[in-house]
Protein backbone atom coordinates (compact mmCIF):
# COMPACT_ATOMS: atom_id res chain seq x y z
CA UNK A 1 0.00 0.00 0.00
CA UNK A 2 1.31 3.47 -0.90
CA UNK A 3 2.38 5.65 2.01
CA UNK A 4 -0.19 8.40 1.31
CA UNK A 5 -3.03 5.88 1.09
CA UNK A 6 -1.87 4.16 4.28
CA UNK A 7 -1.70 7.46 6.17
CA UNK A 8 -5.26 8.31 5.08
CA UNK A 9 -6.50 4.96 6.37
CA UNK A 10 -4.59 5.38 9.64
CA UNK A 11 -6.06 8.86 10.11
CA UNK A 12 -9.59 7.67 9.35
CA UNK A 13 -9.39 4.84 11.86
CA UNK A 14 -7.71 7.09 14.43
CA UNK A 15 -10.48 9.70 14.25
CA UNK A 16 -13.27 7.12 14.56
CA UNK A 17 -11.81 4.86 17.22
CA UNK A 18 -10.22 7.57 19.37
CA UNK A 19 -13.62 9.28 19.56
CA UNK A 20 -15.31 6.03 20.59
CA UNK A 21 -12.68 5.39 23.26
CA UNK A 22 -12.94 8.89 24.69
CA UNK A 23 -16.72 9.37 24.56
CA UNK A 24 -18.13 5.89 25.05
CA UNK A 25 -15.62 3.44 26.48
CA UNK A 26 -13.56 5.56 28.88
CA UNK A 27 -15.45 4.83 32.10
CA UNK A 28 -16.51 1.34 31.05
CA UNK A 29 -12.93 0.28 30.30
CA UNK A 30 -11.71 1.59 33.66
CA UNK A 31 -14.34 -0.23 35.69
CA UNK A 32 -14.01 -3.43 33.64
CA UNK A 33 -10.24 -3.81 33.81
CA UNK A 34 -8.68 -1.45 36.33
CA UNK A 35 -10.52 -2.95 39.25
CA UNK A 36 -9.07 -6.38 38.53
CA UNK A 37 -5.50 -5.49 39.51
CA UNK A 38 -4.83 -4.91 43.22
CA UNK A 39 -1.35 -4.27 44.57
CA UNK A 40 -0.07 -4.35 48.17
CA UNK A 41 0.42 -0.82 49.47
CA UNK A 42 1.11 -0.74 53.24
CA UNK A 43 0.07 -2.12 56.64
CA UNK A 44 -1.88 -0.41 59.44
CA UNK A 45 -3.29 -1.40 62.79
CA UNK A 46 -6.40 -3.58 62.70
CA UNK A 47 -9.66 -1.70 63.27
CA UNK A 48 -13.04 -3.11 64.16
CA UNK A 49 -14.84 -4.20 61.00
CA UNK A 50 -11.69 -4.90 58.95
CA UNK A 51 -11.59 -8.11 56.93
CA UNK A 52 -9.58 -10.60 59.00
CA UNK A 53 -8.42 -12.26 55.77
CA UNK A 54 -6.17 -9.23 55.22
CA UNK A 55 -4.30 -9.62 58.53
CA UNK A 56 -0.52 -9.60 58.05
CA UNK A 57 0.50 -12.32 60.47
CA UNK A 58 4.23 -11.60 60.26
CA UNK A 59 3.83 -7.95 61.31
CA UNK A 60 1.18 -8.92 63.87
CA UNK A 61 3.57 -11.40 65.52
CA UNK A 62 6.39 -8.85 65.52
CA UNK A 63 4.39 -6.13 67.31
CA UNK A 64 2.07 -8.41 69.28
CA UNK A 65 -0.89 -6.48 67.93
CA UNK A 66 -3.02 -7.18 64.82
CA UNK A 67 -2.08 -5.37 61.62
CA UNK A 68 -3.77 -5.67 58.23
CA UNK A 69 -2.50 -5.29 54.67
CA UNK A 70 -3.84 -2.37 52.67
CA UNK A 71 -4.27 -2.90 48.94
CA UNK A 72 -4.81 -0.30 46.28
CA UNK A 73 -5.78 -0.46 42.66
CA UNK A 74 -2.80 -0.90 40.40
CA UNK A 75 -2.41 2.38 38.55
CA UNK A 76 -0.97 0.88 35.43
CA UNK A 77 -1.97 -2.20 33.49
CA UNK A 78 -0.28 -3.90 30.60
CA UNK A 79 -2.75 -4.69 27.81
CA UNK A 80 -1.83 -7.18 25.11
CA UNK A 81 -3.68 -7.72 21.82
CA UNK A 82 -3.24 -11.20 20.34
CA UNK A 83 -4.35 -10.71 16.75
CA UNK A 84 -5.10 -13.58 14.40
CA UNK A 85 -3.66 -12.74 10.97
CA UNK A 86 -4.30 -16.13 9.34
CA UNK A 87 -5.97 -16.49 5.96
CA UNK A 88 -9.48 -16.92 7.33
CA UNK A 89 -9.60 -13.25 8.38
CA UNK A 90 -9.78 -12.26 4.67
CA UNK A 91 -13.47 -13.04 4.53
CA UNK A 92 -16.66 -11.00 4.68
CA UNK A 93 -19.92 -11.23 2.77
CA UNK A 94 -22.06 -8.35 4.05
CA UNK A 95 -20.46 -5.04 5.01
CA UNK A 96 -16.77 -5.69 5.70
CA UNK A 97 -14.10 -8.35 6.06
CA UNK A 98 -13.23 -9.81 9.43
CA UNK A 99 -9.77 -8.25 9.39
CA UNK A 100 -11.25 -4.73 9.02
CA UNK A 101 -13.46 -5.18 12.06
CA UNK A 102 -10.55 -6.65 14.04
CA UNK A 103 -8.48 -3.59 13.10
CA UNK A 104 -11.12 -1.16 14.40
CA UNK A 105 -11.74 -3.09 17.63
CA UNK A 106 -7.98 -3.29 18.24
CA UNK A 107 -7.65 0.47 17.71
CA UNK A 108 -10.53 1.17 20.14
CA UNK A 109 -8.91 -1.03 22.80
CA UNK A 110 -5.53 0.63 22.19
CA UNK A 111 -6.89 4.17 22.65
CA UNK A 112 -8.88 3.06 25.71
CA UNK A 113 -5.71 1.65 27.25
CA UNK A 114 -3.66 4.77 26.59
CA UNK A 115 -6.37 7.06 27.99
CA UNK A 116 -6.24 5.02 31.19
CA UNK A 117 -2.45 5.34 31.39
CA UNK A 118 -1.86 1.71 30.45
CA UNK A 119 0.75 0.15 28.20
CA UNK A 120 -0.40 -1.62 25.04
CA UNK A 121 1.43 -4.31 23.07
CA UNK A 122 0.55 -6.62 20.17
CA UNK A 123 1.25 -10.20 19.13
CA UNK A 124 0.38 -10.92 15.48
CA UNK A 125 0.02 -14.66 14.98
CA UNK A 126 -0.82 -17.23 12.30
CA UNK A 127 0.48 -20.74 12.99
CA UNK A 128 3.57 -18.97 14.30
CA UNK A 129 4.43 -15.63 15.87
CA UNK A 130 4.48 -13.23 12.94
CA UNK A 131 5.35 -10.05 14.84
CA UNK A 132 5.69 -8.86 18.45
CA UNK A 133 5.27 -5.20 19.37
CA UNK A 134 6.37 -4.77 23.03
CA UNK A 135 4.00 -2.85 25.34
CA UNK A 136 4.52 0.90 25.48
CA UNK A 137 2.53 4.07 26.08
CA UNK A 138 1.85 7.09 23.92
CA UNK A 139 0.03 8.20 20.79
CA UNK A 140 3.04 7.59 18.55
CA UNK A 141 3.09 3.98 19.69
CA UNK A 142 -0.64 3.55 18.98
CA UNK A 143 -0.32 4.98 15.47
CA UNK A 144 2.50 2.50 14.83
CA UNK A 145 0.15 -0.31 15.94
CA UNK A 146 -2.66 0.94 13.67
CA UNK A 147 -0.30 1.13 10.69
CA UNK A 148 0.72 -2.48 11.31
CA UNK A 149 -2.92 -3.55 11.72
CA UNK A 150 -3.76 -2.09 8.30
CA UNK A 151 -0.66 -3.02 6.37
CA UNK A 152 0.74 -6.18 7.94
CA UNK A 153 1.19 -9.15 5.59
CA UNK A 154 1.74 -12.50 7.35
CA UNK A 155 4.13 -15.14 6.06
CA UNK A 156 1.69 -17.98 6.79
CA UNK A 157 -2.07 -18.34 6.21
CA UNK A 158 -2.63 -21.06 8.82
CA UNK A 159 -3.67 -20.77 12.49
CA UNK A 160 -2.18 -21.95 15.78
CA UNK A 161 -3.75 -20.18 18.76
CA UNK A 162 -1.70 -22.30 21.18
CA UNK A 163 1.50 -20.81 19.79
CA UNK A 164 0.26 -17.27 20.48
CA UNK A 165 -0.89 -18.10 24.02
CA UNK A 166 2.41 -19.82 24.87
CA UNK A 167 4.33 -16.81 23.58
CA UNK A 168 2.18 -14.50 25.73
CA UNK A 169 2.82 -16.64 28.82
CA UNK A 170 6.58 -16.61 28.25
CA UNK A 171 7.08 -13.04 26.96
CA UNK A 172 4.94 -11.06 29.43
CA UNK A 173 6.13 -11.73 32.97
CA UNK A 174 3.78 -9.44 34.91
CA UNK A 175 0.05 -10.19 34.93
CA UNK A 176 -1.67 -8.42 32.04
CA UNK A 177 -5.06 -8.17 30.35
CA UNK A 178 -4.84 -10.04 27.05
CA UNK A 179 -7.48 -9.73 24.32
CA UNK A 180 -7.43 -12.57 21.81
CA UNK A 181 -9.03 -11.31 18.57
CA UNK A 182 -9.76 -14.24 16.28
CA UNK A 183 -12.47 -16.27 14.60
CA UNK A 184 -11.20 -19.16 16.79
CA UNK A 185 -11.26 -21.58 13.86
CA UNK A 186 -8.66 -23.79 15.46
CA UNK A 187 -8.49 -26.88 17.65
CA UNK A 188 -6.43 -28.13 20.55
CA UNK A 189 -5.53 -24.86 22.23
CA UNK A 190 -7.27 -25.59 25.55
CA UNK A 191 -4.07 -26.54 27.43
CA UNK A 192 -2.28 -23.35 26.39
CA UNK A 193 -5.42 -21.36 27.22
CA UNK A 194 -5.57 -22.86 30.72
CA UNK A 195 -1.93 -21.98 31.43
CA UNK A 196 -2.18 -18.42 30.07
CA UNK A 197 -5.50 -17.71 31.83
CA UNK A 198 -3.99 -18.76 35.17
CA UNK A 199 -1.24 -16.17 34.71
CA UNK A 200 -3.09 -13.42 32.80
CA UNK A 201 -6.59 -11.95 32.51
CA UNK A 202 -7.53 -13.40 29.10
CA UNK A 203 -10.53 -12.06 27.16
CA UNK A 204 -11.79 -13.67 23.94
CA UNK A 205 -13.21 -11.51 21.13
CA UNK A 206 -14.55 -13.69 18.34
CA UNK A 207 -15.15 -12.00 14.98
CA UNK A 208 -17.08 -14.07 12.45
CA UNK A 209 -19.16 -13.72 9.30
CA UNK A 210 -22.80 -14.62 8.78
CA UNK A 211 -21.90 -17.09 6.02
CA UNK A 212 -19.68 -19.04 8.38
CA UNK A 213 -22.75 -19.78 10.49
CA UNK A 214 -25.28 -20.47 7.75
CA UNK A 215 -25.50 -20.95 3.98
CA UNK A 216 -27.99 -19.17 1.74
CA UNK A 217 -30.29 -21.07 -0.63
CA UNK A 218 -28.30 -20.16 -3.73
CA UNK A 219 -27.85 -23.38 -5.68
CA UNK A 220 -24.39 -24.73 -6.43
CA UNK A 221 -21.61 -22.84 -4.61
CA UNK A 222 -17.85 -23.24 -4.28
CA UNK A 223 -16.66 -23.15 -0.66
CA UNK A 224 -13.00 -22.28 -0.28
CA UNK A 225 -10.83 -22.69 2.81
CA UNK A 226 -9.01 -19.40 3.30
CA UNK A 227 -6.05 -21.09 5.00
CA UNK A 228 -5.49 -24.16 2.80
CA UNK A 229 -7.12 -22.90 -0.44
CA UNK A 230 -9.00 -26.20 -0.71
CA UNK A 231 -12.27 -25.91 -2.62
CA UNK A 232 -15.45 -27.97 -2.64
CA UNK A 233 -18.78 -27.73 -4.43
CA UNK A 234 -21.92 -27.64 -2.27
CA UNK A 235 -25.52 -27.71 -3.46
CA UNK A 236 -27.06 -25.12 -1.14
CA UNK A 237 -30.51 -25.66 -2.62
CA UNK A 238 -30.66 -28.85 -0.54
CA UNK A 239 -32.03 -28.08 2.93
CA UNK A 240 -30.14 -31.05 4.35
CA UNK A 241 -26.82 -29.49 3.29
CA UNK A 242 -27.73 -26.11 4.78
CA UNK A 243 -28.91 -27.73 8.02
CA UNK A 244 -25.76 -29.83 8.33
CA UNK A 245 -23.57 -26.75 7.76
CA UNK A 246 -25.47 -24.74 10.41
CA UNK A 247 -25.41 -27.65 12.87
CA UNK A 248 -21.65 -28.00 12.50
CA UNK A 249 -21.24 -24.28 13.31
CA UNK A 250 -23.48 -24.53 16.39
CA UNK A 251 -21.56 -27.51 17.71
CA UNK A 252 -18.24 -25.69 17.27
CA UNK A 253 -19.62 -22.63 19.08
CA UNK A 254 -21.01 -24.68 21.95
CA UNK A 255 -17.66 -26.43 22.45
CA UNK A 256 -15.83 -23.09 22.34
CA UNK A 257 -18.16 -21.42 24.84
CA UNK A 258 -18.00 -24.43 27.14
CA UNK A 259 -14.21 -24.17 27.22
CA UNK A 260 -14.29 -20.41 27.90
CA UNK A 261 -16.77 -20.85 30.76
CA UNK A 262 -14.73 -23.70 32.24
CA UNK A 263 -11.61 -21.54 32.40
CA UNK A 264 -13.45 -18.40 33.57
CA UNK A 265 -12.70 -16.40 30.42
CA UNK A 266 -14.97 -13.50 29.44
CA UNK A 267 -15.89 -13.57 25.76
CA UNK A 268 -18.01 -11.86 23.14
CA UNK A 269 -18.87 -12.99 19.60
CA UNK A 270 -19.32 -10.22 17.02
CA UNK A 271 -20.58 -10.73 13.47
CA UNK A 272 -19.08 -8.60 10.72
CA UNK A 273 -22.45 -6.96 9.98
CA UNK A 274 -23.17 -6.15 13.64
CA UNK A 275 -22.34 -3.12 15.80
CA UNK A 276 -19.13 -3.92 17.67
CA UNK A 277 -19.62 -0.87 19.93
CA UNK A 278 -22.70 -2.39 21.55
CA UNK A 279 -21.00 -5.78 21.83
CA UNK A 280 -17.93 -4.32 23.56
CA UNK A 281 -20.11 -2.28 25.91
CA UNK A 282 -21.95 -5.46 26.91
CA UNK A 283 -18.63 -7.23 27.49
CA UNK A 284 -17.25 -4.37 29.61
CA UNK A 285 -20.42 -4.02 31.67
CA UNK A 286 -20.51 -7.75 32.34
CA UNK A 287 -17.03 -7.48 33.87
CA UNK A 288 -17.62 -4.30 35.88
Amino acid sequence: METSELLKKVRKIEIKTRGLSRNIFAGEYHSAFKGRGMAFSEVREYQYGDDIRNIDWNVTARFNHPYIKIFEEERELTVMLLIDVSGSRDFGTVSQMKKNMITEISAVLSFSAIQNNDKIGVIFFSDKIEKFIPPQKGKKHILHIIRELINFEPESRKTNISEALRYLTNAIKKRCTAFVLSDFMDDNFKDALLVSSNKHDVVGIQVYDQREAELPNAGLMILKDGETNQEMWVDTSLKSNRDKYAQNWREQQEALQKMFVRYGIDTVAIRTDQDYVRALMTLFQKRA
